[in-house]
């Protein structure tokens, strides 16, 4: 069956064709009539059409603009165009557009049933070429594929040492590969999206193995262009080159050229991201396994460090020591405070720290538990409720740990800091008021103690000298000092207008070991000695 598409702005013209026309006997479809040359080109992406019978002059696009279109975009249909006798000469140079057959207005039935035959044949002719060229394509690439991946195949058993280095070698020298070489380095390409990094869709998880041959073309292309190294596919979604030292003048900066090149390149193409790691120089083929297994190894480190990275094993020192416990320190304090910005600000540094240190996910993943001991640390010092700190802990030490990168696993951990932080906000805004009472109280019934100190009443309270200093400030609009010196010298006052005692027995009642500073600190505050202001209230 051919599906046939009219086009005439004029509707006598296509309810006449439509109708005088046996479509079923010629094997044909109208498959849809339109009155100009836009409405056309909506069809036509939308619907298969073999054969395109078109009028010349219409509104909106014409004829000759419908013929362009369908030249550049859809070549295998097949045209034929019917104008007016004024518009023939116009029509005939739609020649460039590949148009078929021009037909003179009035059209006979026959005649143009004369014509569709006669375009019917050409479809088939497109349509055998067609299926010829996509026969050959087929086998061509079937072909090299297979060579690929036979060659693919016995590089990837040299370099594991799978079969004997001896009998890897041979084969490889009747492929026309040798292996000759000063030193010996292998590289692997890692495509992000297929690496467990991220949750990919059934839809991208069918293009793995086509973006792993585009990304394998790509490496093999660079690296012979460059003399380097071959290149070839291991397992479905993973490249490797294996150089070859031939000459000494900067060649390892050479690898890391072509391992960035074709980064850039496959990311351009296909908009994917690519980690490549490389191994160390080896000497011998035998020894080709030790610089691949060192640069699957060194792949692993994308979990810290994010995907599309590029590392050579030879220039990185990993597994160092993050020095943590300044910074750890700080954000306790943070935490404790309520500094919101400073929380941020630490909690970069850590990350960065973390990452400078280049160590193993275990390893992070207990730096990440020291991050959240210190903020339990800050809650236990400003007495928060512990039991609502802790709850869900080993499901929040079992997520972070579940997690395929560090930065979404850093995400989990400031996200439990954001709610620490607003339980102790909750926390401080009505606790902190009822701290502050209970310190005044407290200096009230002690103020004789000459004991009386910030850590003993912190002790009493049970919170840090710090964080008391800061919410007793807040509530009260003094500091503590300021408070019990005041309330001492109030006491004082009292028993100076109401008892015949001694300045010394006084000094002793209001907590002043030592009576000399007594009266300075009693002059300071009311402007004039204890013996003064006794004379003048007794009076």
């Amino acid at each position: 069956m051919y599906r046939i598409l009219l086009v005439d702005d004029e509707i006598l013209v296509r309810d006449a064709i439509k109708e005088n026309i046996d479509w079923a006997g010629i094997d044909c479809e109208l498959a849809g009539d339109c009155e100009n040359g836009k409405q056309a080109i909506e069809f036509v992406q939308e619907h298969p059409v073999d054969i395109v019978l078109t009028d010349i002059l219409m509104p909106y696009v014409d004829g000759m603009e419908l013929c362009h279109f369908l030249h550049d975009n859809y070549p295998d249909i097949v045209i034929v165009v019917f104008s007016g006798f004024g518009e023939f000469e116009y029509a005939k140079k739609a020649i460039q557009y590949n148009v078929s057959e021009y037909l003179l207005k009035p059209v006979t039935a026959v005649e143009l049933t004369g014509v569709i035959n006669k375009m019917k044949e050409k479809v088939d002719r497109i349509r055998r070429e067609k299926q010829k060229m996509e026969s050959l394509t087929k086998t061509s690439e079937n072909y090299r594929e297979n060579v690929q991946m036979i060659r693919s195949k016995a590089i990837e058993a040299l370099v594991n040492c799978t079969t004997d280095v001896r009998k890897s070698l041979d084969r490889l020298e009747k492929m026309g590969i040798e292996l000759s070489a000063v030193r010996y380095r292998v590289a692997v390409f890692d495509i992000d999206i297929y690496s467990g990094m991220y949750e990919v869709d059934l839809e991208k998880q069918q293009e793995s193995a086509l973006m792993a041959f585009v990304l394998y073309n790509i490496s093999d292309e660079i690296a012979g262009r460059e003399g380097a190294g071959i290149a070839y596919q291991e397992g479905s979604n993973r490249v490797c080159i294996l150089f070859q030292e031939k000459w000494s003048h900067n060649f390892t900066e050479k690898t890391k050229a072509i391992c960035q090149e074709i980064q850039q390149k496959i990311y351009e193409l296909m908009g994917i991201d690519v980690s490549m790691a490389i191994g160390s120089w080896v000497r011998k083929p035998e020894e080709l396994v030790t610089s691949h297994n060192e640069a699957v190894e060194t792949l692993q480190y994308r979990y810290l460090l994010g995907g599309r990275i590029l590392i050579d094993r030879e220039e990185q020192h990993f597994g160092q020591k993050a020095d943590l416990e300044q910074s750890l320190l700080q954000l306790k304090d943070a935490v404790k405070y309520g500094e919101k910005e400073r929380i941020k600000k630490t909690f970069l540094t850590i990350e960065e720290k973390i990452k400078q240190s280049l160590a193993e996910k275990s390893r992070v993943c207990m730096y990440l538990q020291q991050v959240i001991r210190s903020v339990d640390s800050a809650c236990e010092e400003v007495s928060a409720d512990m039991n609502r700190i802790r709850a869900g802990r080993e499901e929040l030490l079992r997520r972070i740990t579940l997690q395929n990168s560090f930065q979404a696993a850093c995400e989990i951990v400031k996200k439990h800091i954001e709610n620490i932080s607003e339980i102790l906000d909750e926390q401080n805004t009505s606790s902190s008021e009822k701290q502050a009472r209970m310190a005044v109280d407290y200096i009230q019934n002690n103020y004789m103690d000459p004991n009386l100190s910030l850590n003993s009443i912190c002790s009493y309270l049970n919170i840090s000298t710090s964080y008391f200093s800061t919410i007793f400030k807040e509530e009260t609009g003094e500091t503590f000092t300021e408070v019990l010196i005041r309330t001492r010298m109030e006491k004082a006052k009292e028993l100076l207008e109401n008892t015949t005692l001694k300045n010394y027995e006084i000094a002793e009642k209001v907590g002043f070991a030592d009576p000399h500073y007594f009266g300075i600190s009693f002059k300071k505050m009311t402007g004039c000695t204890p013996t003064e202001y006794a004379r003048e209230k007794r009076k």
